[in-house]
């Protein structure tokens, strides 16, 4: 097969030739630290992974007054972002002694709404939430924009690739910093903390709040009619069971998650419902969203709550399930057999039947060298017979 095949083969619910093995987001501080900042494609063909090709890509609507933003040079996975005259974001430098840190004022006729993003050589979080107060919310719903896809731009990408591996991409997250959860892109924006408490507090508030980011991500997901990505990401960490529980769960986030999954299957793609860290308490709710694959199994010694043989045999014949390596523990600080004995764990655990594919625990910074090439080296021994 090659590593597209091997892959799809997997996402259907079918037995590949092999074990698939990849990595989540190949992390630019990695690349540039670790392998002389080789592309994301070099580093999937320097290990003989199956590869991943992130790709993200919106298309303004003329007839609606937008435009692609002026000010702004897309990130890591960002999109090209777009505006229009009633929704325009402008970035303010802020001085700080230690970190980047940007003020987003989010212009509009009403109000100028705002957050603050610092950012490092690893990564980047938020300092100062958007929503400071809950009228914001109808702030966002008048004017914020809806992006659509380029299908164009996918299909093209898609056609560069080939069999290499899959075109990946997301459910549209909320303009300078989201994830595409309606849940997740809501505790962004608001404080996962705080969100939590307005459930019991405010729950018709929050329940506003999460329809207005349900309607512009079922826009984008109807775009995507006739775009050849493989599979798309849908989810957020801030789903999963070490943050909230089960009712929180079955009334805030499955009522709004679920249903673009629906639509997503209506127009032709496969859906990845990510979750970072907690999965056990609430596994067949997970699987019960009707993805095609769930991520990322991460286990205890992790600080996640996966044991991946238990989750194989509640819903492995149900979705695909990717992820469960300790890529903490196993791509620094041991041998490589050491790390051949984890892959050997996750394959029994998980790879019986196929629809596994083997992967880190989400994203990695440092790894040496070594402990990579025993990952991916025993992940291809793992032949179906």
């Amino acid at each position: 097969m090659t590593p597209k095949q091997r892959l799809i083969a997997a996402l259907d619910h079918k037995v590949p030739d092999r074990l698939p093995v990849t990595t989540h987001h190949v992390m630019p501080y990695f690349l540039k630290n670790n392998l002389n900042s080789i592309t994301n494609d070099e580093f999937f063909d320097r290990f003989e992974m199956d590869g991943i090709r992130w790709l993200n890509v919106y298309k303004p609507d003329e007839s609606k007054g937008e435009y692609f933003d002026p000010n702004h040079v897309p990130g890591y996975l960002e999109a090209r972002r777009i505006s229009t005259d009633q929704w325009r974001i402008m970035p303010e430098i802020l001085s700080d002694p230690q970190y980047e840190t940007i003020r987003y004022n989010f212009v509009t006729p009403k109000k100028t709404l705002s957050l603050v993003l610092q950012s490092n050589d690893h990564t980047s979080w938020v300092t100062e939430r958007l929503i400071k107060e809950k009228s914001d919310i109808d702030i966002i719903a008048e004017y914020a924009v809806v992006p659509k896809c380029d299908v164009e731009a996918v299909n093209r990408e898609a056609d560069a690739y080939g069999e290499r591996g899959l075109i990946r991409g997301f459910i549209n997250f909320f303009d300078v910093y989201g994830q595409s959860g309606c849940w997740q892109d809501a505790s962004v924006l608001f404080g996962i903390e705080e969100l939590i408490m307005a459930t019991f507090d405010d729950p018709e508030w929050v329940h506003a709040f999460l329809k207005i980011l349900f309607e512009r991500k079922k826009i984008y997901i109807e775009s995507l009619r006739g775009a050849r990505y493989d599979v798309i990401e849908h989810g957020g960490g801030d789903a999963s069971s070490t943050v909230i529980s089960p009712p929180i769960f079955d009334e805030f986030v499955a009522p709004y998650d679920a249903p673009l999954i629906d639509i997503a299957h209506s127009v032709g793609q496969r859906v990845a419902y990510h979750t970072c860290g907690g999965m056990m308490p609430f596994l067949e709710r997970l699987a019960d969203l009707n993805a095609d694959a769930l991520e990322t199994f991460t286990p205890e010694s992790m600080g996640g709550d996966t044991i991946l043989a238990e989750a194989k045999r509640r819903i492995g014949d149900k979705v695909c399930m990717i992820g469960g390596f300790d890529q903490y523990h196993f791509f620094k600080g041991c041998t490589p057999e050491e790390t051949r004995k984890e892959v050997r764990r996750c394959f029994n655990d998980a790879g019986q039947n196929g629809s596994y594919i083997l992967c880190p625990s989400d994203h990695f910074f440092d790894a040496d060298i070594k402990l990579l090439d025993a990952f991916a080296d025993e992940a291809r021994k793992c032949i179906y017979g």
